[in-house]
This record gives C-alpha cells, sequence and structure tokens, in this order.
C-alpha cells in the first residue's frame, strides 16, 4: 500500500478501536503446528508492517526484525507455510499490548509448556 492510501485509511478509520496482534494465538498455533519459521504483519500492508517472529524454531530478537502489528482497519496476520491466518484481539482486551508489544512472557511461556500427558 502506498503512503497516500495508508494515509487516508488511517484518517477514514481515527476513533475506532485498535486490532492488536495476538501473541498468545499466535503462540498456540506456532506450537500446535510444530512450526519452524513464522512471520507477522498487516494485511495489505506487509510490506511496511511485516517480519520475521520465529526462525529457526526459536523467537526472533526485537532487534534482528521489523513488525508493526497494531492497526483500526489493517487485520494483523501471522502466516505460517504461506498461510495468513487472522491474529488479533481488540485492544481493549489486551490492555497491555499496543504496536510495541513483542514476544510478551505470556506468549513465550506458551511456547515453551511442555504438553503434559
Amino acid at each position: 500500500m502506498d503512503s497516500m492510501s495508508a494515509f487516508t485509511m488511517g484518517r477514514a478509520n481515527r476513533g475506532k478501536e485498535l486490532m492488536v496482534f495476538d501473541w498468545e494465538k499466535a503462540a498456540r498455533i506456532i506450537k500446535e503446528r510444530g512450526a519452524k519459521e513464522a512471520s507477522a504483519g498487516l494485511r495489505g500492508d506487509w510490506n511496511w508492517t511485516g517480519g520475521d517472529i520465529m526462525k529457526n524454531g526459536k523467537p526472533v530478537p526485537r532487534e534482528d526484525t521489523y513488525t508493526y502489528l497494531a492497526s483500526t482497519w489493517a487485520v494483523p496476520e501471522l502466516e505460517i507455510d504461506g498461510e495468513l491466518i487472522p491474529c488479533y484481539k481488540m485492544q481493549s482486551k489486551t490492555p497491555k499490548w499496543d504496536s510495541s508489544t513483542y514476544w510478551p512472557d505470556e506468549a513465550i511461556k506458551i511456547l515453551t509448556e511442555s504438553k503434559e500427558i
């Protein structure tokens, strides 16, 4: 999406509630699928917002990638094996998460928990 279109969409959606990337859902999907690689970004704007979040089976450190994963109009998505999965919560459901949230502790815990038999 070009800058003018993004500006227009942002302006048209001013005041709407923010959709933020759902790190817990992403961690559950990654774990369930045994994914070693995953990316995240905003629908329609991946060139400017997307980046790797999992590489070689490990969370990518924040300083080694770029993601911007919150929007009032573009749906945050998880990409695994070429499949794009809507992956967000409304900010009112996760008041401590926003566009700068990156691999919060509760999501890391999901990734590292072992399955109990």
